[in-house]
């Protein structure tokens, strides 16, 4: 993997890794966690800690990211606000899993542990944040990993899963024997899906699946609790290999394992030390695909730099996100295609399936976005991938800051899908960039919600810059597709301020006629001077609403209002329309001669002192 990683690792050692939908996270001995997008490329870094990272954890959203460290230190940051939180345990933190919903939720949960041997798991409550230690007293917390509700840890004596939901602890899985100590050789925990869970400790596979509202099973079952409403746990497959596991992932119904190979004379010199070997001879690492009863498939070796040097702890292994339920016939479905991220301290290795697609992704991998994009028109590729190939484009545009580009290839990328419109119109609102979106939002086929519209709309109505295309924007979207209160509700507090532009109050005239509230309207179109008021005030019966804008009317067609006085005289005197000509700068009425004839024609027996002043 290239981009940033190469010059980050240069002068330091990568130690973990986790990955989400949209983005990848580094930690490193030097305490330091780098987000990077899918080329490598550093988005963003935080210096969360005086010493190495142990372990790394997105939510499910991809918005937080939890580290923890052998400082003593647990830091969560949010990814996109400058939200962080730090908590210190005193001791080396070896194992974090934030709760998968964690950014949608307010208890902002997460379990964490390390050598003092506690389990810690941590909730907002109304005084604060609170641990509750949910085991202890079998030695250092080594891994732990959470999926729905179930919370998965190993320890020195095994590995044990606790049902948050239910607040019970399910099974323990004991540590295979003559396995290296835990601190040696690490135990690798993943979940394949909401309940199977694999095991990789030692030379040793094992996969749990658990099982609700079933009674005690056959041999290999598991159950910690007697209520027959609580999981339980049954072991389905069960292996030992002929090499290290340095990491275990699913492959849709096999496995991927990374083996370490020691030397020939390493023996069990192998686990006696952790630091690197200065013999140097180790051999490289390999990616094998195994079935679940141990059957090799394939095996790649890795081009790993300086791998004569590690141990088997110095590597590790993630995929990114994906369902794991869509392999059948050995073929994936579109967009569920799994990819594997190999860490050693100074590379980040991808590993995927081989397919008739590699080209493309060779072309994304290298940054060449349109030439990609041009192989899949081009019916080089499946043509739903892209929709993949699009995100990706889109996402590398957003890191570049090419806003406007990004936003007018998004009627080419997202076609028809409402889902991907308004998941890029609140990454847009999020940005602050959604004014350049607006233009190329679509209004039908597909329509988006509501909510969509009219956050778009007040993303124009806060911005000045943008005040004439909200203007546009009004006019021509259909009004059945957003609600105007809440546009209504971001603009009129702006009204009477410096940053009451006109063209916003010519859009919030427009929303007031359709929201039904002409007078409001008419208020706004008078002050404009729009020419065509008077059809305006006849169309809506508004003749009882001319009191107060004499001036402004006169001002927009001295001609037109001078008849619509003569016309409603019963509703405004000439006493009240020569007491607002006198009240006006003279340099608002621009044509005198039309104030006398408007006067003359409203001329009565009992006339106002004032006329005379205006007629001098």
């Amino acid at each position: 993997m290239g981009g940033s990683i190469p010059s980050l690792l240069s002068g330091d050692s990568a130690s973990c890794i986790a990955v989400a939908e949209r983005m990848i996270a580094l930690g490193t001995h030097g305490g330091t966690v780098h987000i990077l997008d899918f080329l490598g490329n550093q988005v963003k870094e935080f210096a969360a800690h005086s010493a190495a990272v142990n372990d790394l954890s997105f939510d499910t959203e991809g918005e937080y990211i939890g580290s923890c460290s052998d400082d003593g230190s647990v830091v969560l940051n949010s990814l996109f606000t400058d939200e962080k939180l730090k908590f210190e345990y005193h001791r080396p933190m070896k194992a974090i899993a934030l709760d998968p919903d964690y950014a949608r939720k307010s208890s902002r949960r997460f379990v964490t542990g390390g050598l003092a041997g506690y389990l810690y798991f941590n909730t907002k409550k109304w005084l604060g944040y609170k641990d509750q230690v949910l085991h202890a007293g079998e030695g250092p917390i080594h891994a732990v990993k959470w999926k729905t509700s179930l919370i998965a840890w190993a320890n020195d004596m095994g590995v044990k899963i606790y049902d948050a939901a239910n607040d019970q602890r399910i099974t323990f899985i004991e540590r295979p024997r003559g396995s290296p100590h835990p601190e040696i050789l690490l135990p690798h925990l993943v979940w394949q899906d909401d309940t199977l869970l694999v095991i990789g400790w030692g030379t040793y596979v094992k996969i749990a699946a658990i099982r609700r509202n079933m009674n005690k099973g056959a041999n290999g079952t598991y159950k910690h609790v007697t209520s027959s409403n609580m999981n339980q746990v049954d072991i389905v497959a069960s292996f030992q290999t002929s090499y290290y596991i340095s990491g275990i992932a699913p492959f849709g119904d096999v496995l991927v394992v990374l083996a370490y190979i020691s030397g020939e004379e390493d023996g069990e010199k192998e686990f006696s030390s952790t630091l690197p070997s200065r013999q140097g001879n180790a051999q490289r690492p390999e990616v094998r695909i195994v079935s679940w009863n141990n059957d090799e498939l394939a095996t790649d070796a890795l081009p790993v730099h300086g791998f004569e040097h590690y141990k088997a702890k110095d590597y590790s292994l993630v995929h990114a996100p994906f369902s794991g339920s869509s392999y059948a016939g050995g073929q994936w479905a579109a967009g569920d295609e799994p990819v594997y991220y190999i860490v050693s301290p100074k590379d980040v290795v991808i590993a995927k399936p081989r397919d008739a697609e590699d080209h493309i992704a060779w072309l994304l991998h290298h940054g060449y976005h349109e030439k990609a994009l041009a192989s899949i028109e081009a019916g080089q590729g499946r043509s739903d991938l892209l929709d993949e190939v699009g995100s990706r484009y889109l996402d590398h545009l957003i890191v570049e800051r090419k806003y406007a580009e990004a936003a007018s290839l998004c009627p080419k990328l997202l076609r028809g899908s409402a889902t991907a419109w308004e998941r890029w119109v609140f990454h847009f609102a999020h940005l602050r960039q959604l004014p350049v979106l607006v233009p190329y939002m679509p209004t039908e086929h597909p329509r988006l919600r509501d909510t969509a519209y009219e956050v778009a709309l007040v993303a124009l109505a806060t911005n000045p810059s943008s005040h004439k295309d909200l203007v546009s924007t009004v006019k021509s979207w259909p009004h059945v597709i957003y609600s105007v209160l809440p546009v209504i509700s971001a603009i009129e507090p702006q009204l009477n301020t410096s940053s009451m532009t006109d063209a916003l109050k010519e859009a919030l005239a427009e929303l007031y006629v359709t929201n039904g509230q002409y007078e409001k309207a008419f208020s706004l179109y008078a002050d404009l001077m729009k020419p065509d008021i008077f059809d305006f005030i006849e169309r809506h019966n508004l003749q009882d609403s001319i009191q107060e804008k004499v001036v402004q009317l006169m001002t927009a067609d001295c001609r037109q209002a001078v008849n619509l006085l003569i016309q409603n005289r019963d509703l405004i005197t000439p006493s009240e329309v020569v007491s607002q000509f006198l009240h006006a700068k003279i340099s608002v009425i621009q044509d005198i001669s039309c104030i006398y004839i408007c006067i003359l024609c409203l001329k009565q027996t009992h006339m106002p002192a004032g006329i005379f002043m205006i007629c001098r």
